[in-house]
């Protein structure tokens, strides 16, 4: 009986923090069909730990790391900087017109060109909206490495915007080159 309460507790738990996991994970790696496969490692992760999870006082913390942990071992892995180098020469130039869409796709494609670390650190400071110090916990560091890290990523993110930018009030005749 204790088994069956444990395994409905996971699948509630599993299925109404799934949609966020994969949102977190789309913004650490840029792709769907990488976010969803993160997520399954990171949900297959949580059930083998799922009956110490009594102990856990953050269970989306620590979820979260394990995430974060899971995306950046892929990266280390040679699949993972294959699969990074193939997304980058198959990248549509735009997604949707539109502005508020034109928006979130170029603040994508400049997120998914940031290092992983630096990718990591933008995710959590910003979109997850934790500290510096949960950030530093999360990512196994010390918070200057997140603030280094996070300090990187801002700052090649406003100069890979300010380009696209720039290309966008050019114009497309002036952008061709003969």
């Amino acid at each position: 009986m204790a088994k069956q309460t444990r395994e409905a507790e996971f699948t509630e738990y599993a299925s109404a923090r799934s949609p966020w996991l994969r949102k977190v994970a789309y913004l650490l790696c840029g792709d769907w069909h990488r976010a969803d496969d993160l997520v399954q490692e990171t949900v297959t992760k949580l059930y083998v730990r799922w009956g110490r999870m009594s102990k856990v006082e953050n269970i989306d913390g620590y979820v979260r790391t394990v995430l974060v942990n899971t995306f950046l071992a892929e990266q280390r892995s040679p699949w993972g900087r294959w699969s990074a180098r193939r997304r980058e020469d198959t990248l549509p130039e735009r997604a949707v017109p539109g502005p508020d869409l034109d928006v979130s796709v170029d603040l994508r494609a400049a997120l998914s060109a940031l290092p992983p670390r630096q990718r990591a650190t933008v995710v959590l400071r910003y979109y997850c909206d934790l500290t510096v110090e949960q950030t530093a916990a999360a990512m196994a560091c010390s918070t200057g490495n997140v603030k280094s890290q996070t300090s990187r990523g801002l700052d090649a993110l406003r100069r890979h915007l300010d380009r696209e930018t720039a290309a966008a009030v050019a114009g497309p005749s002036e952008r061709i080159t003969s």
